[in-house]
């Protein structure tokens, strides 16, 4: 019995995920963004419970992947898709203030340009799968660190008004965020695992030093503090890969 339960927290996942997608169509991107947050929990804990129980198994990593693809993959092209529509002006705010969205659905190839993160999601997802190296460390930004990313965008216009908003509505930054969020899905950058094999402060020093200045960041600065993380999330992982490469030459 113990063997279903990693795999029902991946389909839980998938189906935060399949919520995620209608929610983000309808232009309901708040809604979109908490769902696609909670599959991401589930897709942390599936993992985790596999270790725990020790019944990892092929069809749970291919089941993973498939979830990750929509709640991770899918779901923030959706979203860069509707954050291009409401930079050329063509949105408007719901009438409980739950809403971003109400749009114009006519197709327009720059709104369409935002599914190429789902392109390279998918990509990446793909790479994952045959590569035997991304057991402890992974190559490239994982797609949930990178659905973050893109879903804090609708949050920090919602949450913190004005704040941010000449920026995020900027069509240039859109496409810069599209071009540089596809690449670093499938850069060639080792990136630390957020995965505790034990609890020792010296082997997991650069997870726990992450993880308090991650907090820090959300406390004071909310949604805005998301962009921030992933950047320190790369920016310690190049570190460590270059104190690494130090040390062996030494």
């Amino acid at each position: 019995m113990k063997k279903y339960i990693p795999n029902g927290l991946t389909l839980l996942n998938l189906l935060c995920g399949v919520i995620a997608v209608v929610m983000a169509v309808q232009g309901n991107l708040i809604f979109a963004a908490y769902f696609v947050f909670a599959g991401i929990f589930f897709d942390f804990f599936d993992g985790l419970a596999a270790r725990l129980l020790k019944v990892q198994s092929d069809l749970g990593i291919q089941l993973d992947s498939l979830a990750d693809m929509v709640t991770s993959g899918v779901v923030p092209g959706i979203v860069m898709f509707q954050l291009f529509y409401m930079s050329m002006g063509s949105y408007t705010w719901g009438e409980e203030g739950n809403e971003i969205g109400n749009l114009n659905m006519d197709i327009s190839l720059l709104a369409i340009f935002g599914f190429l993160i789902t392109l390279g999601s998918a990509y990446r997802l793909a790479k994952f799968n045959i590569d035997e190296n991304q057991v402890s460390s992974f190559i490239g930004l994982p797609t949930p660190a990178n659905a973050l990313l893109i879903l804090s965008f609708p949050l920090m216009l919602h949450f913190q008004p004005g704040a941010f908003d000449a920026l995020i509505l900027n069509k240039w930054f859109l496409i810069g965020t599209t071009i540089l969020s596809t690449y670093m899905l499938n850069a060639p950058i080792a990136l630390f695992a957020l995965k505790f094999k034990t609890w020792a402060f010296k082997e997991n020093s650069i997870r726990y030093v992450f993880l308090a200045l991650s907090l820090v960041l959300l406390l004071t600065l909310h949604y805005a503090a998301i962009p921030l993380i992933i950047i320190l999330y790369v920016l310690f992982s190049v570190a460590t890969n270059f104190q690494q490469k130090n040390k062996a030459f030494k």
